[in-house]
């Protein structure tokens, strides 16, 4: 059971670990007639050696083409056919299959999902279209100039390192892999102590406890192998690419904060008021006076132990240094004027306006509940987050400024039209 703690959100919120490992979280939500269910996988591409870059994404897909006495077509009918659907997603350091229905079909879900994970069939046939698949999906992301840019600063932050590989991995070693390799993987790490079923909507938890202690109670506890690669120094440095385009697209960043970091909510808040919507200091001084660009931005990704932390613009090639000299010039602001008092309220105010969105879906909650439990081992209520926020002061975003907007440490990676 959850430990007790002062917000009424916790008094919904449930904790149990069964015989073997497998944890089970759920979030009672009287209001909606919903279910939110999720059996994630605390493995992501950092977790696989060089020549299996992509496996944890390609087994993602291989779950849905069917098991020992399901269809492929069964699978996608089984909550379809009630009004709900299943999806799967892969990161760098979880993999989540979840459904989304009406409370009254959370077994017939829990049913669906448990079948997938731990009776997979990976027909051969299905695993070489599949690899087709994958592949056009590699040309996809190759063919977004945001994502193929991101794909390689990120390369360069994390140079040598699993992080810095793609989550879909490469064309040769996806071409490779066989039905051992999948069933291989999913023996080192699909184990219940590495697996973790979250639950959000109108749902008991002793129903939960009960239906998920059918399907994998019985399975023998066992670690998974662990594939922990060490973080390679950090060198600031500058990637070109080119690629038959119109725009430059620019990113300059550097590596960022981890989950738990002390200074988290320093860099959650000067993110705001630097990329934080079209109020945001990037977007009024290089969009709206110069109309240098359409799209502006700024992101802040967390992992177990890093981070990685840009800005990234889409402009002409004729305008690219002085973008360059005009995001240089907000990071200086930050780090030499402290936040107007009205400013920061503001970018609090958004922070705070966006979690208390994000709680009116079941799937953000059922998230959230997964994401707590893996990064902190515990849940982190919305009053715990928005006093962590409101605690910031100017002062603090300034010296967090000073020290982390350090020019020497960014790194910029720039796709020029080829022609270039």
């Amino acid at each position: 059971m959850q430990a007790a703690n002062n917000s009424k959100e916790v008094d919904f919120v449930q904790k149990t670990e069964l015989d073997n490992g497998l944890k089970i979280i759920t979030e009672y939500v009287d209001s909606v007639q919903s279910v939110s269910v999720g059996i994630w996988a605390r493995t992501g591409s950092r977790n696989e050696k060089q020549k299996q870059s992509g496996v944890t994404h390609f087994l993602e897909h291989m779950l849905f083409k069917g098991t020992e006495s399901r269809s492929s077509l069964d699978i996608a009918m089984s909550m379809e056919s009630v009004g709900g659907y299943l999806n799967a997603f892969t990161s760098s350091e979880y993999t989540c299959y979840y459904s989304r229905c009406l409370n009254t079909q959370v077994e017939r879900a829990l049913d669906v999902l448990s079948d997938m994970v731990l009776h997979p069939s990976f027909p051969k046939k299905e695993i070489q279209k599949e690899k087709k698949v994958v592949i056009e999906e590699m040309k996809m992301y190759r063919d977004s100039p945001d994502d193929f840019l991101f794909e390689h600063f990120s390369g360069h932050v994390f140079k040598g390192h699993p992080l810095g590989r793609p989550v879909l991995g490469y064309e040769d070693t996806v071409s490779a892999f066989s039905r051992r390799d999948l069933y291989d993987y999913m023996d080192e790490r699909y184990q219940p102590s590495n697996l973790l079923i979250s639950v959000a909507g109108n749902m008991d938890h002793d129903r939960v406890i009960e239906l998920v202690s059918e399907y994998f109670g019985d399975i023998n506890a066992r670690e998974p192998v662990e594939n922990s690669v060490a973080l390679p120094a950090y060198e600031a440095g500058q990637v070109e690419v080119y690629k038959p385009i119109e725009q430059t697209h620019l990113i300059t960043g550097r590596r960022g904060l981890h989950y738990n970091h002390d200074d988290k909510y320093k860099l959650l808040l000067a993110n705001t008021v630097l990329g934080g919507g079209m109020s945001s200091r990037l977007h009024q001084n290089i969009r709206e006076k110069f109309g240098y660009c359409y799209s502006i931005t700024s992101f802040n990704q967390s992992y177990t132990d890093t981070g990685l932390y840009g800005i990234y613009v889409g402009t002409d090639q004729e305008y690219v240094d002085h973008v360059r000299e005009l995001i240089i010039k907000e990071l200086n602001k930050l780090k030499q004027d402290p936040i107007p008092e009205k400013e920061l309220a503001e970018a609090k105010a958004q922070l705070k306006g966006k979690l208390m969105l994000s709680l009116e879906s079941m799937s953000n909650r059922m998230s959230r509940l997964a994401k707590s439990e893996i990064y902190f081992n515990r849940f982190v209520t919305i009053d715990e987050l928005m006093q962590n926020i409101d605690e910031v002061n100017a002062t603090d975003v300034q010296d967090f400024a000073q020290r982390f907007f350090d020019n020497e440490m960014f790194s910029e990676a720039l796709l020029l039209p080829e022609d270039s």
